[in-house]
């Protein structure tokens, strides 16, 4: 496991394949409770080519020195992650106006 923020990924390989590739990641915040978002493609066996990216958010806790995934938002599709976007921007307009 993980013992610094920057070192947390989604990437993984099964039998030599890997079957999720992180393609980038944004740190949101660190601390004992850390919040990154990955941009990340599955592997398609079926297919022998990799998905559309996708978007996954983490929490993960800091505990003895190293981190541990504790909670996870899948965003479903383009579609669902621009309208997160679009309804962010509208709250933050909201507030700041």
């Amino acid at each position: 496991m993980a013992s610094n923020v920057d070192e947390l990924t989604v990437q993984y390989s099964e039998g030599g394949v890997v079957t999720v590739k992180e393609l980038d990641k944004a740190v949101l915040s660190k601390g004992a409770w850390a919040t990154v978002l990955f941009r990340y493609q599955d592997w398609d066996a079926r297919a022998q080519s990799y998905s559309a990216d996708r978007y996954t958010i983490r929490r993960y806790q800091k505990r003895g020195g190293t981190y541990s995934q504790r909670s996870k938002f899948n965003i479903s599709s383009r579609d669902q992650a621009e309208k997160i976007i679009e309804t962010l921007q509208k709250w933050i307009g909201e507030a700041e106006g």
